[in-house]
């Protein structure tokens, strides 16, 4: 993820060619037009893959321990209506499927160095990939401003165990503390952003383990007041009232509401994956970030949340789903303060990286001639604004799991299409050069630059995937949005690009390098 004027950059651009520097070295992309090209979409050389497994497992340990990945696991624990270890169970399940899923979206970038808009250019043409970079775009900016505030809870914690008091008074419920808590993760979060990727990235190194060791603290103060009895309390708490078929159907909604909380980072994968040393240091960081950390995280969420409604709300009502407002219970300030810290660095860190650097690349690549990093971070960072601001009072009604698979219902046929156009399609080649070209005889210019079999595909499946939650009659399939959007969309498109040329005479072959 390079920065405003910082390396590859491009030295000279003509309807023909885009030559792109790399310290001494100059890589040349025949054919390249300047209006799909600048520094970010630029094909990230050698030199600059610095990240290992290390970096890749914590983009997924924070991804894994925001505050609305806790949120979201507790309230499956409650709603799923089965045993509470049959939901452990499916969120590992979950875990290792997006682990494959995201080994498949990120090869083609850790192969080619491009990110996920560049990629999306074989499947949806050169100008055509302008749409699914959109529709991520959308979709990370309302994450982006759902993730913002729940980190301002974090710091709404602290403020209000500092003042002792709890405000009164909303407006778009919220408190004057809880506006001032947002307003000032915003801020952090822009400045966070301005300092670089670089600075990022060591962000999340420090915050991962932070949260994981606040977490078992966590536990350890709940169990030592809740007593042996918590074991057995888990079981009878999360007991679950379905069974047979109804319970099975649970299990599979359980994995793919899961799926969808990560269907944002699934599909752009790439916009990481490209900075990566090699293919086995991507898939050693996705095994041990996602079925291992999330495995581990998922049993922490399920005694806490167990272990805070036995001790602080004495059995009654529904349990508290916020680790926020679990540790305000605690009554210990240091503790309130440390967690609001650790939790805030979480949610922050991997806010900034899947939900807010991705749509900026997005926008990027709406207009590479005339937008760059910091215009583009500028307007996500408005909507995203916008969007927190109205998450209590209007989005978040709908619940989170509703809102978790509204999302992922959308981006999944935009997996399905890219994946099965790289893989079974393409053969896993790619013509680095024609994802930058303008010419009517290139080989990802379809007609004039869209691929119109691919938006039918597209269409087809996201209509299906959206009514599944939506439409009452379907209700039962909710869970099953991003699965059945993702095969629908990758069938279809299988069915309407068979036969279809890979290649056209006036393309150039030459490799970058």
């Amino acid at each position: 993820m390079t920065e405003p004027n910082s390396e590859p950059a491009i030295i000279a651009s003509s309807p023909s060619a885009v030559v792109v520097q790399d310290g001494d070295q100059d890589f040349v992309i025949a054919g390249g037009h300047a209006s799909l090209h600048n520094d970010e979409l630029a094909p990230t050389p050698p030199s600059q893959r610095k990240w290992g497994w290390f970096e890749i497992f914590n983009v997924w340990t924070n991804d894994v321990q925001s505050l609305a990945g806790y949120t979201l696991a507790a309230s499956l624990f409650i709603t799923a209506g089965i045993n509470g270890w049959f939901v452990l169970a499916a969120i590992i399940l979950s875990g290792a499927l997006v682990m494959m899923f995201v080994n498949w979206s990120g090869q083609p970038s850790v192969k080619y160095g491009v990110p996920y808009p560049v990629v999306a250019r074989a499947s949806m043409g050169v100008r055509g990939a302008m749409f699914p970079a959109t529709v991520r775009g959308i979709v990370a900016i309302f994450w982006y401003g759902a993730q913002t505030y729940f980190a301002s809870t974090a710091v709404a914690l602290a403020i209000t165990a500092i003042i002792g008091a709890s405000p009164t008074g909303t407006f778009l419920g919220m408190t004057w503390v809880d506006w001032v808590s947002y307003t000032m993760v915003a801020a952090f979060q822009i400045f966070l952003f301005v300092r670089g990727i670089d600075g990022i990235v060591k962000f999340l190194n420090f915050a991962g383990p932070a949260v994981y060791a606040v977490m078992v603290l966590l536990l350890i103060a709940i169990w030592w007041q809740a007593g042996s009895g918590l074991l057995r309390s888990v079981g009878e708490l999360f007991a679950g009232e379905k069974s047979g078929m109804a319970a099975v159907s649970a299990f599979i909604g359980v994995v793919g509401t899961m799926i969808a909380y990560f269907a944002a980072v699934i599909i752009n994968f790439g916009d990481f994956a490209r900075f990566t040393r090699s293919d086995k240091e991507m898939k050693r960081g996705n095994f041990l970030g996602l079925p291992v950390s999330l495995a581990f995280f998922t049993f922490l969420s399920l005694f806490i949340t167990a272990g805070a409604y036995i001790v602080f709300q004495d059995g009654q009502g529904d349990p508290m789903t916020n680790p926020a407002d679990i540790v305000g219970q605690v009554g210990n300030l240091w503790l309130s303060i440390l967690a609001a810290v650790t939790f805030f660095v979480a949610t922050v860190g991997i806010n900034l990286v899947a939900n807010f650097i991705p749509p900026v690349y997005d926008i990027v690549n709406l207009k590479p001639d005339k937008l760059n990093f910091r215009i583009a971070g500028c307007i996500t960072a408005v909507l995203g604004f916008i969007i927190g601001a109205l998450w209590v009072s209007v989005i978040g009604n709908a619940g989170l799991p509703k809102f978790v698979d509204t999302l992922g219902a959308v981006l999944a046929p935009l997996y399905g299409v890219m994946v099965a156009d790289y893989f079974l399609i393409r053969k896993k080649n790619l013509e680095i050069q024609q994802l930058y070209s303008l010419d009517p005889g290139g080989t990802y210019y379809y007609t004039k630059g869209w691929n119109v079999r691919a938006l039918w595909a597209f269409g087809i499946a996201a209509v299906f995937a959206i009514a599944a939650v939506w439409v009452p009659a379907l209700s039962a399939l909710s869970g099953f949005a991003w699965v059945f959007g993702a095969a629908l969309g990758a069938a279809v498109h299988w069915l309407v690009m068979r036969g279809q040329p890979l290649s056209s005479p006036e393309s150039q072959r030459t490799a970058v390098g």
